[in-house]
């Protein structure tokens, strides 16, 4: 945190009371684990509780500190925008007199250190309160008051006069520029042949005014409510994406709609149409009757058979083979994972969200493109370097499919904490050991093809390889699932990344930041 070194680590004399949001454990001189804690003059924790670092990672919380003077009552709360998960403890509080451990005058601020780790600590605003009452210095002359309240009249009228005027000028350009931002959206978005638009009040109607009865899901970037469109009898999907800075939320609306209008395909979640009125930003898909893969995966809504998860895994590899090579132009999804995976009334995979894809020219080498996805299926060339390739899809694919045998998510660590390994370290292991059919999802028992479970595990351990180098192309991949190549002769051991940088993103201890937008589910 940078607030101590190794002489004052256990000191009871530096007069610090502090709120720590510590993502690595140390068992040597503190808790051994990632954890939230009110902290009295010492690293060692006051009073602390679990934090799940590898959840909650890339998304923005608000935290409250208070303190009761008369009760002595030092508590601390804090909430996630979109992650927060009800049976987590997300409150402390400690009976501290502050008196007796700070000095008279004190500073308030902020301090955080990574050590040799890869992560990124954003302060996105704060504020403080007082109820300590300030009394002002009396005026002794009444005829400055006078003169001064004379003053505060006349000139006040004036002031109210010119505020006014501004603000009526202010909104009446504000709306014209809203209007020409419309109008020139319209015109962007018609010239793409496909989805056509909605207006706001029929998708009010459908969602029955976004109520959460109607809701299907929330993540990062916004909500989906299940709605029925009465002038088409039509069932649909429609997501309300959240507002953040008006720049970021325009321009991941005009992505999805430019680039999944002009793509069609069977494995991908077709957009129907669009709605930008009264402030929002609206987009309307195809309904998926039985909702999101990670839903079967991990919450068991519906258990998936051996053969469905087979078949999902090659409708996923179909779609993302036609986003890098079908298309006129290179299409790089840059989030793939369970929950942006939809599944049709036939349990097929439909691959959806493309809030964060981009195209990429063909004759171009990779550019700079900022980091965005969702921390955990971020290959970690792409961390590193910030650019997305063809290959940091296929290493969120290779992820994808590891899950869909498992049973479990990528970004949770198995094992204890203090020896915890990924998903992908622990089916290497197994791959080590010649024990690859152990990894299979306990729910399947012994229904499963045991050929085509060494095959997808062995394939997603080729697309998860640390060295981009070293993965195959999703045609390769697909080649393989289809048995139409041999399957791949894999070091017994897994690779380790180059450099320190370039490690994978996903630790229970090691979030990894990004400035860009991604988050963590949607």
């Amino acid at each position: 945190m940078g607030l101590y070194n190794i002489t004052n680590i256990f000191s009871h004399e530096s007069q610090m009371v502090h709120i720590e949001f510590d993502s690595y454990g140390n068992r040597e001189w503190e808790v051994p684990y990632p954890h939230v804690s009110i902290n009295n003059n010492s690293l060692q924790s006051a009073t602390f509780t679990r934090w799940n670092t590898s959840l909650h990672s890339g998304d923005p919380a608000d935290v409250w500190i208070t303190y009761n003077a008369t009760t002595k009552n030092l508590s601390l709360s804090w909430k996630y925008q979109t992650t927060s998960l009800p049976q987590e403890n997300t409150s402390l509080s400690l009976i501290i007199d502050l008196t007796t451990v700070l000095p008279e005058w004190i500073v308030i601020g902020f301090s955080a250190s990574t050590n040799n780790r890869v992560e990124r600590h954003v302060l996105q605003s704060w504020k403080f309160n007082s109820t300590l009452e300030m009394h002002a210095e009396k005026e002794s002359n009444s005829n400055k008051i006078k003169l001064t309240a004379a003053l505060a009249v006349s000139g006040g009228f004036l002031l109210t006069a010119m505020v006014a005027f501004l603000i009526f000028w202010i909104r009446k350009k504000k709306e014209k520029t809203e209007k020409m931002n419309l109008i020139s959206m319209n015109d962007e978005i018609e010239s793409v042949a496909g989805p056509r638009s909605y207006s706001y009040q029929d998708l009010v109607l459908a969602t029955r005014n976004f109520s959460n009865e109607r809701k299907l899901g929330q993540g990062g970037f916004g909500a989906v409510y299940k709605g029925y469109l009465t002038h088409f009898v039509m069932t649909v999907a429609v997501k309300k994406i959240t507002k953040r800075s008006n720049k970021d939320v325009k321009k991941e609306y005009m992505t999805e709609v430019k680039i999944i209008s002009q793509l069609r395909h069977r494995n991908l979640v077709p957009i129907l149409g669009w709605c930008h009125d009264k402030g929002e930003f609206l987009l309307v898909y195809e309904f998926m009757p039985n909702g999101s893969l990670d839903s079967h995966l991990f919450k068991k809504k519906i258990p998936l058979t051996w053969t469905a998860r087979y078949r999902i895994a090659l409708g996923l590899a179909s779609a993302l083979l036609y986003l890098h090579e079908g298309s006129e132009k290179c299409v790089l999804h840059r989030d793939i994972k369970s929950s942006n995976i939809m599944l049709d009334s036939s349990m097929n995979a439909k691959l959806g969200d493309f809030g964060l894809a981009l195209f990429m020219e063909p004759d171009l080498g990779p550019e700079s493109t900022g980091l965005a996805g969702t921390n955990g299926y971020m290959a970690p060339e792409y961390i590193s370097t910030r650019r997305a390739t063809m290959e940091s899809d296929v290493y969120s694919f290779g992820l994808v499919a590891l899950e869909i045998v498992t049973g479990r998510m990528a970004v949770d660590p198995i094992g204890e904490e203090d020896e915890a390994i990924t998903l992908v370290k622990w089916i290497w292991d197994l791959y080590e050991k010649e024990e690859l059919s152990t990894a299979v999802d306990e729910i399947l028992a012994d229904n499963f093809d045991e050929t085509q479970v060494k095959c997808l595990l062995i394939v997603g351990l080729w697309c998860a390889h640390p060295a981009s180098n070293k993965r195959p192309s999703i045609r390769q991949a697909i080649q393989v699932l289809n048995f139409e190549a041999e399957l791949p002769k894999l070091p017994t051991r897994m690779a380790v990344p180059e450099s320190d940088a370039a490690r994978p993103s996903f630790s229970f201890g090691e979030p990894v930041m990004s400035h860009s937008s991604f988050g963590v589910g949607r």
